[in-house]
């Protein structure tokens, strides 16, 4: 299938019921509005990554705010937020996707000049290196101010701001990668350079020791948000800010990572697994342990689908530093489609996309190329029949069979009208094959060997009798 690099954030699904109308919120805030319904749900915690404006979406909670954003990286207000971009957001919110934040915190995962960058157009994966420390991209990775490629023809020309998760210890999935030109400040306090980790190799007489291989001098630091720097201890997860000299990373503030979440909050967080333990029924997300158990409800995945890098959605308590999961969600794509718009019901944001039904809900992301910011409804406006589309999300077998979108971007190549998918055969018979409801002919082509339940790559084109017909012999 051709990939032209959905550079976009978040692997997310929350189908629920489907969205209608959005409502805009005018302004820089998004406090406007009854906040009633909002209000009547549950209080607590909200980490994710942000999938559209007017308002703040995370989590597929549509948070209202008032405008302002907490952040020791120079950010203060929603209007310099992108997507992408993880936050967390204090507040209320309700079953049916509306929320009222009472604060948005944002915080960068890494800062600093890159030294190496890669990325395979036709896989849709690459990784950076910056402060020693790896940082894997993929399809959902949302790009700003450079695209992959233009990290790669350059990397050491741009300095970067990763917004993203914790995957291992000096590993990280960036959910938003944000370039600036070596020479050009981001709008922060004038650090050039962040970095999250564990302490190791501490030598307090030296004032000195390393994250993930990387060596921090303290000399000149203090400690933060009244983090005594005489604490420091090995094992520690801290934030260091400062700027570089050499290959050393000279510290000027310090401070101790803080819990996410506080005791007896009520959160739900979303990102990749990792140190997955089956036999404890533990697992990491960003930094927090989850406990689950037997009474953990599974949503689109069970517990035997847990493993290391699987990203997920998890709802619960916090609890004695731990999440306890009540509700663990599982948000991993299983298809992709490419191709023409042919009808859009906006009353109720479904699209037609070479024959398939696309529906759209508040965790979709609608990128762009643009890196101008704006509203969902914006976003929502934008589409036209017409375009062209990728379109990644997870194939569903009710109402007749569609694709749930998590990720849709517009491009501008459409492929002489051949359209693309990537997903399961539903059924298969002597002259056609059917996915997510779509019909297709073999128009002479070969689907030899291919069975239903079998995933398959599909190349086709829809002919002046309206039907839809292979182009190419169907792949698994």
């Amino acid at each position: 299938m051709k990939r032209n690099g959905l550079s976009v954030a978040v692997k997310m699904v929350v189908m629920g019921a489907l969205a209608g109308s959005l409502i805009a919120c005018g302004g820089s805030g998004s406090s406007d509005g009854d906040s009633s319904t909002a209000s009547t749900g549950q209080d607590g915690r909200s980490v994710g990554a942000v999938t559209g404006f007017g308002s703040v979406y995370v989590n597929g909670t549509r948070f209202k705010t008032d405008g302002s954003v907490a952040s020791n990286d120079g950010l203060e207000r929603e209007n310099q937020l992108h997507k992408g971009m993880v936050l967390k957001v204090s507040g209320s919110w309700n079953g049916q996707g509306e929320g009222q934040a009472s604060e948005v915190a944002y915080d960068d995962t890494l800062r600093g000049p890159l030294t190496a960058a890669s990325w395979d157009n036709a896989a849709n994966t690459g990784e950076l290196t910056l402060l020693g420390q790896k940082v894997t991209l993929d399809g959902k990775t949302v790009f700003r101010g450079a695209s992959a490629d233009d990290l790669v023809a350059n990397p050491m020309g741009y300095r970067v701001r990763i917004s993203g998760w914790r995957t291992a210890q000096g590993e990280f999935r960036a959910s938003y990668v944000g370039a600036k030109k070596i020479g050009v400040q981001f709008d922060d306090d004038g650090n050039e350079a962040e970095l999250e980790g564990i302490v190791a190799d501490l030598d307090a007489t030296a004032r000195t020791f390393t994250i993930a291989g990387y060596s921090v001098n303290y000399e000149l630091a203090i400690g933060d948000d009244d983090f005594d720097l005489a604490d420091l201890e090995n094992g520690m997860a801290v934030e260091v800010e400062g700027y570089l000299q050499g290959d050393v990373l000279m510290a000027k503030e310090i401070d101790q990572e803080d819990d996410l979440f506080e005791d007896d909050d009520e959160v739900e967080i979303s990102g990749d697994i990792f140190a997955f333990d089956e036999s404890a029924r533990t697992f990491t997300i960003n930094g927090v342990q989850v406990q689950y158990s037997g009474g953990t409800e599974f949503d689109d995945m069970d517990s035997g689908n847990l493993q290391d890098g699987t990203y997920v959605k998890v709802e619960g308590e916090f609890r004695n530093g731990v999440l306890i999961a009540e509700e663990i969600e599982g948000q991993e794509g299983d298809a992709e489609l490419s191709g023409e718009i042919q009808d859009f019901d906006r009353a109720n944001e479904i699209l037609t996309v070479g024959g398939v039904k696309v529906w759209l809900t508040d965790n979709t992301l609608i990128e762009t190329d643009s890196d101008q910011r704006r509203s969902r409804e914006d976003d929502l406006n934008a589409l036209q029949v017409g375009d062209y589309l990728e379109v990644e999300g997870r194939q569903r077998n009710t109402d007749g069979g569609y694709l749930e979108a998590f990720v849709i971007e517009r491009e501008d190549d459409d492929d002489n009208g051949i359209a693309e998918i990537e997903g399961r055969v539903d059924a298969i018979g002597s002259g056609s094959l059917t996915i997510m409801n779509l019909e297709i002919l073999f128009n002479g082509y070969s689907a030899a060997g291919v069975r239903t339940g079998d995933e398959v790559e599909v190349e086709y084109t829809q002919n002046a009798g309206g039907e839809f017909v292979l182009t190419s012999n169907v792949s698994d």
